[in-house]
């Protein structure tokens, strides 16, 4: 049996999952998990990398445990975040999180050298105040000592990589969410990055998902048991997500993946580039074999996870959504990418604000603002379906919900009716999926993504919502 092992990091929890080919099925085994969150540590809000990396290494042992030694292995994770190395290749100052505060303000300092409707131009990507480009410019303007002590620069799973293989790359799909490549030559823009003062050498050449990036180092092989290949999936996981859409060929399909953030488009042979799309915020995302991920960041699950949080996590995600159905109709309706629900310190309160200040009804009890939450959300999937039809001049019959989302059937059926739209539910794994898709194109073991999609048809489950609310 050839194995192949998907590593996918997201902003609460990590999994490591075997995939290997069954009677023409792709069959999936999760095999190890663990936490994942963002602390508070010197006055920033950042990522643990070393307790991250120590994670990568226990579920790559665990494969070893198991006599299931894999092929190879690729990471992904969210997009935005990195890390710079010294000289010795070694990590300078925190991993801090796209959530921290110190790019306040640095949108309009970057303005001050170039506007961001010529950025836009340039690079396709949306406006969003954690973006790569705002926190270099951060590290430019707090701590400078950073930069000019750095020799390399990586995206959160080109770090990982790294410390695997002692390789350095910079994959293409997740670093066109810097704001820093070209959409045109799909390569760095250093036109732009020598504008901004930023150090060129730190940044190398873009390298495509399925390229090889090595093999374990010997240090590695004697934590974990065994050498493998290290293959570059898509390493931003929505990249990744996308790729596992079960469209069928002709289907004029828009694709949600649903989880922590809700990334909502279409895959588009080049990247859409107009002022209406700017004025609505759509970005253009590098994807695999160089097919763009048009499409708009949404808040997504993170508002309900956040009052998860608040009720206490022993209330499951089923129970939000019977508290809600039982509130009655929505008090209010919220613009879900208010920045105020980015990281408030209460969720609940920062809707029953955000509903105040639009001079609708605040929420009272968690079942309104949850109620509030959900019709919010599939509002804002409609209103996406519409910019998205005038941005593109297509009709789009279906959209196919993927990931985590896929499963809460009470927010899907609303967006059914929101869109008036048929929805497609599943897969649940899309991320891992498109990771090891990738993996496997690249050992041969998949001809094409087409064939590709085709086993994803045939190996899940795909649930269907009409409309009208029936499955």
């Amino acid at each position: 049996m050839r194995y192949y092992l998907a590593i996918d990091i997201g902003a609460s929890s990590g999994r490591h999952m075997l995939g290997c080919m069954v009677e023409g099925k792709l069959v999936l085994e999760e095999i190890y998990r663990f936490p994942n969150g963002a602390t508070q540590r010197n006055g920033q809000l950042v990522w643990d990398a070393e307790v991250l990396f120590s994670h990568i290494l226990a579920g790559m042992r665990r494969c070893g445990e198991l006599g299931k030694i894999p092929v190879s292995v690729g990471i992904d994770t969210w997009a935005i975040d990195f890390v710079l190395l010294d000289a010795e290749g070694q990590r300078l100052g925190e991993t801090v999180c796209y959530r921290d505060g110190r790019t306040q303000g640095m949108d309009a300092l970057t303005e001050e050298t170039l506007s961001f409707d010529a950025l836009y131009r340039r690079t396709g990507i949306q406006k969003q105040i954690f973006n790569t480009i705002y926190q270099l410019m951060a590290v430019k303007q707090h701590t400078p000592e950073l930069l000019e002590a750095a020799k390399t620069f990586l995206m959160l799973p080109d770090y990982f990589h790294y410390r695997l293989t002692g390789e350095i790359r910079n994959e293409y799909t997740n670093a066109t969410s810097t704001a820093l490549v070209d959409a045109n030559s799909k390569t760095w823009d250093w036109e732009l990055i020598e504008c901004l003062g930023l150090p060129k050498e730190i940044f190398s050449d873009l390298t495509t998902p399925g390229e090889t990036v090595g093999t374990l180092t010997p240090e590695i092989v004697a934590q974990v048991g065994y050498d493998c290949c290290v293959v570059l999936p898509a390493t931003h996981d929505t990249a990744s997500a996308f790729l596992a859409a079960p469209i069928c060929e002709g289907e004029d399909a828009i694709t949600l993946s649903s989880g922590t953030w809700s990334l909502m488009g279409i895959e588009s042979p080049d990247p859409i580039i107009t002022e209406y799309t700017r004025a609505q915020n759509f970005t253009n995302e590098g994807g695999f074999d160089y097919r763009f991920r048009f499409l708009k960041n949404i808040m997504g699950l993170w508002m309900l996870q956040s009052i998860r949080r608040e009720m206490g996590e022993q209330v499951s995600f089923p129970e939000l959504a019977e508290l809600a159905k039982a509130s009655g109709p929505p008090v209010a309706i919220v613009d879900v990418n208010d920045h105020a629900f980015l990281a408030p310190d209460s969720m609940s309160e920062a809707v029953r604000q955000v509903a105040k200040k639009t001079g609708q009804t605040e929420p009272g009890d968690f079942g309104q603002v949850l109620q509030c939450i959900y019709y919010s959300l599939a509002q804002c999937y409609a209103d996406t379906v519409a910019e998205l039809t005038k941005a593109t001049g297509r009709t789009f019959t279906s959209l196919h919900i993927m990931g985590g989302g896929s499963q809460d059937v009470y927010l899907n059926a609303l967006t059914a009716a929101a869109t008036g739209r048929t929805v497609f539910t599943g897969p649940i794994e899309a991320t891992v999926i498109g990771n090891l898709m990738v993996q496997m194109m690249a050992a041969g073991a998949l001809p094409d993504l087409e064939t590709g999609r085709q086993i994803v048809r045939d190996s899940f489950a795909i649930s269907e919502i009409s409309p009208a609310g029936k499955e």
